[in-house]
């Protein structure tokens, strides 16, 4: 992943996993998404903020390809860089990698926008400038 790129650590816990002893797929949503809302505070998007305004960020599509299983102890990096797909559309392009041999575990990309309290797809003034700076 290129400039620009957010990376978060985390550890798995033991509720994470399913009676395989690994990571239960679904958990791996959930440690994108914990990474996608601490990068939107890294570069000043306050999620919550927007959301008081009446702008909702939202998810339109996901999509996962698993590589190999994380275990419960497993240290792991979360990384994302965001872009934009098109003048209302952007996406978080992630990754999960084992910390202990820098293994891939999951690559992904999420496409997301937002909308007014309508339903109205709009882009913040503040997406639209990180997108400008770059």
């Amino acid at each position: 992943m290129a400039e620009r790129t957010f990376s978060l650590q985390l550890k798995v816990r033991d509720y994470e996993c399913d009676m395989q002893g690994v990571v239960n797929n679904a958990n791996y949503q959930h440690y994108m998404e914990h990474a996608r809302h601490e990068y939107l505070k890294a570069i000043g998007i306050n999620f919550a903020k927007l959301t008081e305004e009446g702008i909702l960020l939202v998810v339109k599509r996901i999509e996962i390809d698993y590589h190999f299983p994380l275990r419960s102890g497993d240290s792991f990096e979360v990384s994302c860089r965001l872009e934009r797909i098109s003048p209302l559309r952007f996406g978080f392009l992630q990754q999960i990698k084992r910390l202990s041999d820098q293994k891939p575990i999951i690559s992904g990309n999420v496409i997301g926008t937002s909308i007014n309290r309508q339903g109205r797809p709009i882009l913040p003034a503040v997406l639209d400038e990180y997108f400008k700076q770059r």
